[in-house]
């Protein structure tokens, strides 16, 4: 039996520890739990561990030098920092110092394992499985479209001609691109993904093509970049369509060289691998409104592919629905509860805005939740889907601004005032929504909303 990715939980306070832990133990990792710097650096020189998630503002050793020490200890570590007191400083200096990825508090509880699992992902790049050790979300469907889109898929892994993966938020634009590494000449490389919409334009080009010694302050080693980490096999720029434009231009230059210059470095490194690149928005659109550049776009659609959204296929939402059943209970060593009839049908009718993603968390509530081996319509909690408020309906005369506050007023309430599930569900990047309500506060329409809670 494989055994489970081990992750490290190191936070002062109790209650965010046991939620945090809770959290990345429902994903089907091994998790232990350190309440202070000094215990955290003792349990790394006792094992390795694949990944790191600590608090920044503790007492005694404080995350940031966690961090530092950590890696000297353990260099392929990878640190995931979170803290309630973030500034983007902060975060560039944690990224800088060699942290993977940086959370701030309060975030929702799939923020915390998407990042947990990137850094896996980073993790395993040596090797020669591809393969996650945790969740993967199933390539299942008999819809004609979505089996044409496998055939074509298929196709391109017999290649190494680059791809662009076009979908909502959800749908399985990654799965797609971990297909073809799979069936592709690549497959004993590492396959590499980075969200490229998670990070400030300031830190996403050295994370990309990596920094050199004494490249700026803070820069006390050699860091591999992305594009490196990924020699051999795949890289997947997800969420492309966010990039900064002037990234957009060195993206270019290293796709037609075949080559990457990293912070600080004088000449440029050849790197041998396939880019695939995925993103929810309308590049098209983005072209012609001058935010991603024309000659970019021509080179990443060598071959396009676009997964259809969930509610488009409804006849496959049963079989997925149950192989992610079977797949939950697995990972949390129960049982597998049978899908009434009643609750397939029930599934059939919902929308699923957030497409195959928002179907495998309802299926894990289900799971969790479950007592009597049955999963009935009512145990998954869809039933605020079926009767919209009248008072919240759009109408005619509307200005496309009033509509578009409307419903993202209507999505953050279906979400729970959960930004980063609401954004899925728009089909836009959690910073797209922060800058929206932004614009509504100055207009002073403010949006109400909750905050992002791990439980």
């Amino acid at each position: 039996m494989k055994r489970r990715p081990s992750v490290l939980v190191v936070d002062d306070d109790s209650g965010m520890r046991l939620g945090m832990s809770r959290t990345l133990e429902r994903g089907g990792l091994e998790v232990t739990r350190c309440e202070d710097g000094r215990s955290a650096l003792a349990a790394l020189q006792a094992r390795n561990w694949h990944a790191m998630v600590t608090d920044v503002r503790m007492p005694g050793l404080d995350g940031q030098q966690l961090l530092s020490q950590a890696l000297e200890l353990r260099p392929r570590l990878h640190v995931v920092m979170v803290t309630a007191f973030g500034t983007v400083e902060d975060a560039v200096m944690a990224i800088r110092r060699g942290a993977h990825d940086y959370l701030l508090k309060p975030f929702a509880p799939e923020a915390l394992l998407a990042a947990v699992r990137r850094a896996l992902d980073t993790a395993r790049r040596s090797g020669s499985s591809s393969e996650t050790d945790g969740y993967e979300p199933p390539l299942i469907g008999r819809h004609p479209q979505f089996r044409e889109l496998l055939d074509q898929a298929e196709r391109a892994a017999r290649t190494d001609a680059t791809v662009l993966i076009t979908g909502e938020s959800g749908s399985g634009k990654e799965v797609v691109a971990r297909f073809i590494h799979r069936h592709s000449a690549r497959c004993r490389g590492p396959f590499v993904a980075v969200n490229c919409a998670a990070l400030p334009p300031e830190l996403l080009e050295a994370e990309l093509f990596g920094v050199r010694r004494g490249a700026y302050t803070g820069a006390d080693r050699d860091r591999e970049g992305h594009f490196e980490r990924a020699d051999g096999g795949t890289l997947l720029l997800d969420e492309l369509g966010d990039c900064p434009l002037p990234i957009q231009a060195k993206l270019l230059r290293a796709l037609e060289e075949k080559a990457v210059v990293p912070l600080g470095a004088g000449a440029p490194r050849s790197v041998d691998l396939r880019v695939i690149a995925a993103t929810h928005q309308d590049l098209v659109r983005s072209v012609a409104e001058g935010l991603f550049r024309q000659d970019l776009y021509f080179r990443l659609r060598v071959i396009p592919l676009e997964v259809p959204p969930l509610r488009e296929r409804p006849a496959d939402i049963g079989e997925l629905a149950r192989h992610l059943t079977r797949q939950i209970a697995r990972s949390l060593g129960r049982p597998t509860p049978r899908l009434s009839r009643e609750a397939i049908a029930r599934l059939a009718r919902h929308p699923w805005p957030g497409n195959v993603r928002e179907l495998r968390n309802v299926i894990e509530r289900a799971v969790i939740l479950d007592r009597h081996g049955e999963i009935g319509a009512e145990d998954l909690f869809l039933d605020a889907w079926d009767s919209p408020r009248e008072p919240d309906r759009l109408e005619p005369g509307m200005t496309i601004a009033q509509a578009e506050k409307r419903l993202i007023e209507q999505t953050l309430e279906a979400a729970g005032g959960n930004r980063t599930r609401a954004s899925k569900m728009l089909g836009i990047s959690v910073r797209t929504l922060r800058n929206k309500l932004r614009t509504f506060r100055e207009q002073g329409g403010a949006v109400a909303s909750s905050a992002d809670q791990v439980p």
